[in-house]
Parts: structure tokens; sequence; C-alpha cells
């Protein structure tokens, strides 16, 4: 079996480097970009098979990096799962609109992360595709 590369597109280090040792322990390849700016590039050259996107980011938001990347045929069918603070219904919506797989709202927990890479590498999707502060285990 091929390891799976995901992508960590977030712009608070600490966050991010959470997110990338959580992905490691679960046996995936992590590449990681604190910028939104180079992150359709880095997609485009790496082919990351999930991404883990932070909607507040510097320069380009990331529901604007998820519109791009449905305008783009060969990143369109790229699962997003989005972890983020913004955690207001209307938030969520456009989260999903945008085309999130899956809408996760900050802190988010070890087992609920890699349950919704797992599921949305298995294109299964989660009780409303949103995990909006669930209680983690």
């Amino acid at each position: 079996m091929t390891e799976k590369t995901v992508l960590i597109i977030e712009d608070e280090e600490d966050a991010a480097e959470l997110f990338a040792e959580m992905m490691r322990v679960s046996g995936y390849r992590v590449l990681k970009t604190s910028k939104s700016t180079p992150a359709i590039s880095m997609m485009t050259t790496e082919k990351p098979d999930i991404v883990l996107l932070d909607i507040m980011m510097p320069e380009i938001s990331g529901l604007d990096i998820l519109r791009q990347m449905h305008r783009d045929p060969t990143l369109a069918n790229i699962p997003v799962i989005v972890i983020t603070a913004k955690s207001m219904p209307a938030d969520i919506k456009n989260g999903m609109e945008a085309g999130a797989s899956t809408y996760l709202t900050k802190p988010v927990g070890y087992l609920e992360l890699k349950e919704a890479v797992e599921r949305a590498l298995a294109n299964k999707p989660l009780a409303n595709n949103t995990l909006a502060n669930k209680p983690t285990a």
C-alpha cells in the first residue's frame, strides 16, 4: 500500500505541527505550508491525497483556495478537510458550499481528525459532514 500524502495549509505553526504529528503517527506523509499563496502550486506539484485547510489565512483565504481547487480539474477531486476556529452555522455553510469534504472546528482531537481523514479518503461522509464542537474521545 502506498503511503498517502496530507498537505496541511495552516498559518499557525503550533497548530500546523500538531496536525502534522497527528497525521505522521497515523502513517501519512506530511507536507506543510503556512502561506496560502504557494498552496495551489504545491498541490499541483505534489498531488496530495487530501488537504487539511485553515480558513483564516493571510493573503488568500482558505475559502478562496477551495474555490481555486474546484476550478482546476487536476485538483477538484482532492478531498479537503477544513479545520478552523470559525464555528458559526454561516461559516460552516460557506465552507461546505466552497467545496469542503468535511468541516471541523478547533480544537480538534486526534481521533476525530484521524476519522475525518480516513472517511474523506474513503469518500464516506460524516454525519452532516461536520464535527463542529463535537466532544473528543
